[in-house]
């Protein structure tokens, strides 16, 4: 990581401005020009260096109150193929493969679900046994009860 790719991390890392341009906003800051703020962010992306540029939205600021984490014991040879039809559902913010504690945690596929109340996501969880269908061995919910802070790796501005 060079000096140019340190300055675009520390400036991007607590958030992207809401901007219509903001590349533009960026690369002013930095004194870049924005094609050249693009390609280091694309370079460090395909290097792994940065895994995602996205928004992080705050879901309970947006009216989503019910947050749970679903949990859901599926065969291990489908936990792809599952799991990419379950992320791939609007209302599932991200999903993945955790392992099995046997005999006491059986779950294999976690997927955050959210809700505006308990019953939507009650709702959207019946959506989810449908499409998992004779794969669900079972399920639980782990509804939030605390915003945790959401950050990453920070470096600091030198």
């Amino acid at each position: 990581m060079d000096e140019l790719d340190r300055k675009i991390i520390t400036a991007t890392q607590s958030g992207l401005p809401l901007v219509k341009e903001l590349y533009q906003a960026i690369a002013q800051q930095l004194n870049i020009e924005p094609d050249l703020l693009k390609q280091r962010m694309k370079k460090m992306l395909k290097s792994g260096q940065i895994r995602r540029i996205g928004a992080v939205p705050n879901h309970y600021k947006l009216g989503y109150k019910a947050n749970a984490m679903s949990v859901w014991n599926v065969p291990d040879d489908m936990i792809t193929k599952l799991g990419n039809q379950l992320g791939a559902l609007s209302f599932v913010s991200h999903c993945y493969e955790r392992p099995r504690f046997l005999p006491d945690w059986p779950y294999n596929l976690f997927a955050m679900i959210h809700g505006k109340s308990k019953q939507e996501v009650s709702e959207k969880v019946q959506q989810v046994v449908t499409l998992l269908g004779n794969h669900c061995a079972g399920y639980e919910l782990l509804y939030s009860k605390q915003i945790l802070k959401k950050t990453g790796l920070r470096l600091k501005k030198v």
